[in-house]
């Protein structure tokens, strides 16, 4: 038997180094080396030659394009983040805390197509915990066959027998080489785990799901070669105290890399939300001062989200600045815009921001939404609740330009909203198309404080 060898990995980029480091000199992370004792067999008898001809260098104009084709998963929010549907052949990563709800998505996502034949292969669940799981979510008859297997070589052979049209691995960490001697779970086994697997996905046309753990830091568990080998890599993600969840493209080779879909959790599974303005606003009997509504994009969606206010005198010495769904560094720059362009003392007091609905939005085009709602809070004077924002704000207080302004226009519009203040430089007013809503273009954050509240 040959002796083991011991190999250092970087967890974040998967280069090898036969000491330990303490920097990468690939990617320049610190204290990422794993130690791993692996031993990788040997197979016994020659190495088989190439088949002549397989594979030849060709000129881009001689390769016929072709359309791609897609597969319907049954889920109208999973396939707006897929781009349409699973691609034959891809190989799609889906990542998520414990207990968000990925194995219920893909077990339901199976139960979904019954003209498909799955093959969903659990190392983590027996498969009467996957039936009582079925039992609950669906009642649809389907060919979806559960499989509860670890090894690779023995998945391998249930789906040569099986022949699926798509194979749903749950999950990636579990899984284990034999042609490694390590932990499952390592970076070697990973790798390797799914080096085969992608292999197999782009050799018989079949596409490939496969579920991913994450670390405490929310990046995908693993090496981060693992998302450069896939085709797809899917966050799954919400708030245990709310019952939506959402799902978002991180990367796409198919499609928009930046797509969102919206589901909530039941107890009999994940129920899309095909409408998630209706979610995230608040109806409220009486005007509320600090509360304003945004129109933002996410991917490809609009929606209106509600902005929660909050500005009160300090209590202590050190004001607090607390934000729930923004950035807090983008928080920190608004309320220095406030203070300098707009004369508002902010300084001693203490602002907490939130996002209703437990959103997180990185959009810039609600500035001026979050300017207004920190603005009327202080003041104690609240904005009519048929008025939204679409802008972004700059560091002079002017009013800032943003991207498809007429979809944002085509959703307030669509729920009920009479007017919407936007930038006087995102297009002429006469260049913008009748949607039913009143269109204020102005340029200061001035000249919206004198607007909303002279």
């Amino acid at each position: 038997m040959a002796k083991p060898k011991t190999i250092f990995y970087c967890r974040n980029c998967g280069t090898q180094s036969g000491k330990w480091l303490g920097r990468c000199p690939s990617c320049g992370e610190w204290n990422s080396f794993d130690e791993e004792v692996i031993h990788r067999t040997e197979k016994a008898g020659p190495r088989r030659p190439a088949s002549p001809g397989s594979a030849k260098p060709r000129l881009i104009k001689d390769i016929e394009s072709s359309g791609t084709k897609r597969i319907d998963t049954g889920n109208q929010e999973l396939n707006r983040v897929l781009g349409g549907g699973l691609v034959a052949g891809s190989i799609t990563l889906v990542g998520g805390e414990p207990g968000i709800g990925k194995s219920t998505l893909m077990l339901q996502m199976a139960l979904q197509m019954p003209s498909c034949k799955v093959l969903y292969v659990s190392g983590e669940e027996s498969g009467e915990q996957i039936k009582m799981r079925a039992d609950r979510i669906s009642t649809n008859p389907s060919e979806c066959y559960i499989l509860t297997e670890t090894l690779t070589d023995q998945i391998m052979n249930n789906i040569d027998s099986i022949e699926p049209q798509l194979v749903i691995i749950d999950s990636i960490q579990t899984l284990q080489s034999s042609s490694i001697e390590s932990s499952a779970g390592s970076i070697s086994q990973i790798r390797e785990c799914a080096s085969e697997l992608q292999q197999y996905a782009k050799t018989s046309g079949v596409p490939v799901i496969l579920i991913g753990h994450i670390t405490k830091d929310g990046a995908i568990a693993g090496p981060k070669v693992l998302e450069h080998m896939v085709d797809t890599v899917l966050q799954f993600e919400g708030e245990r105290n709310y019952g939506y969840r959402i799902l978002r493209g991180a990367k796409n080779r198919f499609g928009p890399a930046s797509e969102l879909g919206i589901f909530q959790m039941q107890g009999n599974g994940l129920r899309e939300v095909s409408n998630p303005s209706e979610i995230m606003l608040t109806r409220h009997d009486e005007a509320v001062s600090g509360i304003t509504l945004a129109a933002t994009i996410e991917g490809l969606r609009p929606m209106m989200i509600e902005i929660q206010a909050l500005v009160s005198s300090s209590a202590y010495g050190t004001p607090q600045r607390s934000a729930t769904g923004i950035d807090g560094r983008r928080l920190s720059m608004l309320l220095a815009v406030i203070e300098k362009r707009a004369g508002f003392r902010l300084g001693p007091k203490d602002v907490f921001l939130n996002i209703a609905g437990g959103m997180r939005i990185d959009d810039p085009a609600t500035d001026l939404a979050i300017a207004v709602a920190i603005i009327s809070s202080s003041e104690d004077m609240p904005v009519d609740s048929k008025i939204c924002f679409a802008a972004e704000i700059g560091l002079s207080g002017e009013i800032r330009q943003v991207n498809r302004i007429e979809q944002r226009m085509a959703e307030a519009a669509r729920l009920g909203y009479e007017t919407i203040i936007i930038s006087r430089y995102n297009a002429r007013l006469d260049a913008l198309p009748d949607l039913g809503i009143k269109v204020v273009a102005l340029t200061k954050i001035e000249e919206v404080i004198r607007y909303l509240f002279a």
